[in-house]
């Protein structure tokens, strides 16, 4: 399907809401990336004795072609892609493209953003049931008043989107079913960001904050569910490396957070973390154990 028949195909809604079948919610791991998965051991080893609980789609540069085994839960999931820039539209353009292909299974009820540099941090058990018993969607969507917040707005998104809607957050998101299809079924607001949002402007940062914000702010948790650090400074966050992996690094980032879940205090706030390189899937697999 083109991506006009495919977000059309995909935004159907039952009109019966009672599934005449016997339907187990699932959670769609969507990765976006250019090539190879090099931590897939990790998944692998995460997503080990669920199956029936969750679903995979891959979008990689179109001539990437993935050879995992028949045996490994990647096997076959790369979804029809085309190039993606960071900053770009048409990095948007991929994220609806995993959520429209992955809204396709019904079963599916759940759908989170990944990358290939991406680590789940507890068990699928754990990640699972945070989930589901969440009353909101994980989306990042907070009011920046500085130069790389409200400074990226223009005013050419007036009516639509007025200053006071303008949000940012972090590209790594986790919606349910409703929100998704509000994505993939936009015709209003994505015409604006296409336009006027251009960097140093960059979309992926602001479509999606934006437009749940204004379409649906009581669904959303003002929140990401992956952990980066931005400590170091620049325009990305850091990236480890094989020598930060011990058991402190791990403690660190599994431990001592604070935040809402649904509405209560909690310190289990993030259930994934990036951006580790390919070097660290050997000193992980050590230290991940997801038991």
């Amino acid at each position: 399907m083109s991506d006009p028949e495919l977000l059309w195909r995909a935004s159907f809604v039952p009109q019966v809401k009672k599934y005449p079948f016997k339907r187990v919610p699932k959670i769609a791991f969507m990765f976006l990336t250019r090539g190879p998965l090099p931590l897939s051991p990790i998944w692998e080893r995460f997503l080990k004795g669920h199956e029936g609980l969750y679903s995979i789609y891959i979008h990689s540069l179109p001539s990437y072609r993935a050879e995992f085994p028949p045996t490994s839960p990647f096997y076959q999931r790369q979804i029809p892609s085309q190039v993606a820039e960071w900053g770009e539209m048409s990095m948007c353009d991929a994220e609806r493209r995993l959520l429209a292909n992955a809204l396709l299974d019904f079963s599916n009820e759940w759908f989170i953003l990944l990358s290939e540099s991406c680590i789940p941090l507890f068990n699928f058990s754990i990640i699972y049931k945070y989930i589901k018993k969440s009353r909101y969607s994980f989306v990042g969507a907070f009011d920046d008043p500085s130069p790389y917040g409200r400074g990226r707005y223009n005013l050419n998104m007036a009516p639509e989107i007025n200053l006071s809607q303008w949000r940012k957050g972090s590209q790594w998101f986790e919606v349910d079913r409703r929100l998704a299809i509000s994505i993939i079924k936009d015709t209003l607001y994505y015409p604006k960001f296409k336009n006027f949002c251009r960097p140093g402007c960059y979309v992926d940062e602001h479509y999606f904050p934006t437009m749940l914000t204004i379409e649906a702010s009581h669904l959303v948790a003002n929140r990401s569910l992956t952990w980066v650090d931005w400590s170091r400074g620049g325009a990305h966050p850091a990236t480890f490396g094989r020598g930060d992996i011990n058991e402190a690094f791990m403690k660190r980032i599994t431990e001592g957070h604070s935040c809402l879940y649904n509405n209560q205090p909690s310190m289990l706030c993030f259930l994934f973390a990036r951006k580790f390189a390919p070097n660290t899937l050997e000193p992980l697999l050590q230290f991940v154990r997801y038991e």
